[in-house]
């Protein structure tokens, strides 16, 4: 499944993904004269996905790429997704 805004609101694009299986999820744009299927319900969940990503550049070792190796990037991506969940379920009380 593809989640993207209206700018890639394209044929081209949408005949790609079709072709690879999946699904495009894309909003249409106001001038688009034929119709498509657009889910708006799992467009507004596409924020979070989001803002996840933005809360990972805060930390400098994702957003500078420090890590070489896929591996190694995707190691220190798990460990910042565990802090970002941790942070959110923290007790208040």
């Amino acid at each position: 499944m593809l989640l993207a805004d209206k700018g890639y609101d394209a044929n081209a694009l949408r005949n790609a993904v079709t072709e690879r299986k999946a699904w495009a999820n894309i909003p249409p744009k106001a001038n688009r004269k034929d119709a498509i299927c657009f889910s708006p319900f799992l467009y507004k969940a596409r924020n979070l996905v989001e803002r996840f990503f933005n809360k990972a550049k805060q930390f400098r070792r994702i957003a500078t790429r420090y890590d070489k190796l896929a591996e190694n990037y995707l190691a220190a991506l798990k460990l910042v997704a565990i802090r970002i969940w941790l942070r959110g379920n923290e007790s208040t009380s």
